[in-house]
């Protein structure tokens, strides 16, 4: 489904490749919607585009990558990660999933509070949400084998 996502919004488009310029420009976009860079962490990208018109962003990698937060846990990105990004948002997120009590539970929403931007939060599709300070995402995390 993200690859038939991708494919509509290509037409105008930023596209990249490469691991290099990809994590570079992937920082860029994190940056310029106040989100923190260290949220995607891939080292391994082999494309990112962003559709300027509708917000749609996305990460190709060859293959799942899983990272280690220290104050946060396990994480894990899939070979396509999708997203609408907006100034501190990420919704409609797909692709990306977190630890939690031995379960892996997906990802669909990101945001940082416009009241204390020194909070972050994750979101489900089933409604569940929790916060965690930005700071959590200051250090590089470990890439999991």
């Amino acid at each position: 489904m993200a690859s038939k996502q991708i494919a509509a919004h290509r037409e105008g488009a930023e596209i990249y490749h490469g691991a290099a310029l990809c994590k570079q420009k992937t920082h860029e976009l994190l940056d310029k919607f106040h989100l923190p860079k260290g949220l995607m962490p891939l080292n391994n990208l082999v494309e990112v585009g962003y559709n300027q018109t509708t917000g749609f962003i996305w990460l190709k990698q060859q293959k799942t990558s899983k990272y280690w937060f220290k104050s946060l846990g396990a994480s894990s990105y899939g070979p396509e990660i999708t997203a609408i990004i907006e100034d501190r948002r990420m919704r409609k997120l797909a692709g990306v999933k977190s630890k939690e009590m031995m379960i892996w539970i997906t990802l669909s929403d990101v945001f940082v509070d416009d009241t204390n931007s020194n909070k972050i939060t994750f979101a489900t599709p089933m409604g569940l949400s929790k916060s965690f300070p930005v700071t959590v995402f200051e250090d590089e995390p470990e890439e999991m084998k």
